[in-house]
């Protein structure tokens, strides 16, 4: 799909994350993005993982845990939108996912091979919808939301984040 999502698609709030994808088919920059991410999760060292920039801040493995659980929750989303479920979906707090999930016990490979196979389900899941589907809409959180704005709001969260990491983190990406 390499249409964008209208604002009309999306809560204002995925503005800045929308706006972060480039031009062009967002399956391709999603899987792009995946080889890249899963890449520098497999480089980094057990105490660049273990890592936060300041005190009460997230851990580098935390926020590649966040991602991954980030991305199966959009991707839920997006699949019942896509199929035509009208049900309006709850929104998530973060932080009770952060605080309730130990990913300090993971280690970098464990992080590499969830997030891989959880972008790779994702991947699939856009690869094999219809026209008709990327246009779908439904209500998440008291706002609409189409199909195509989850996967850009996808790959747009990531990009912010992986910017984090370059900024706050110190983390070459």
């Amino acid at each position: 799909m390499n249409e964008r999502p209208t604002k009309e698609e999306y809560a204002s709030f995925y503005e800045g994350y929308i706006q972060l994808v480039p031009e062009g088919n967002v399956i391709e920059l999603l899987e792009q993005q995946g080889t890249q991410v899963n890449t520098a999760i497999r480089a980094l060292t057990e105490e660049q993982g273990n890592f936060r920039y300041d005190a009460g801040k997230w851990s580098v493995k935390e926020v590649f845990g966040h991602l991954i659980d980030n991305e199966r929750i959009m991707s839920g989303r997006l699949l019942r939108i896509a199929r035509g479920d009208v049900t309006s979906l709850p929104g998530y707090d973060q932080d009770i996912l952060m605080s309730s999930h130990p990913f300090e016990s993971y280690t970098m490979i464990d992080l590499a091979e969830e997030y891989a196979a959880v972008r790779h389900s994702t991947a699939l899941l856009l690869r094999r919808l219809s026209t008709e589907a990327w246009l779908r809409r439904g209500i998440v959180n008291d706002h609409p939301a189409s199909t195509r704005s989850i996967a850009c709001v996808i790959t747009g969260h990531e990009l912010h984040h992986l910017s984090v990491l370059r900024e706050r983190y110190g983390i070459k990406l």
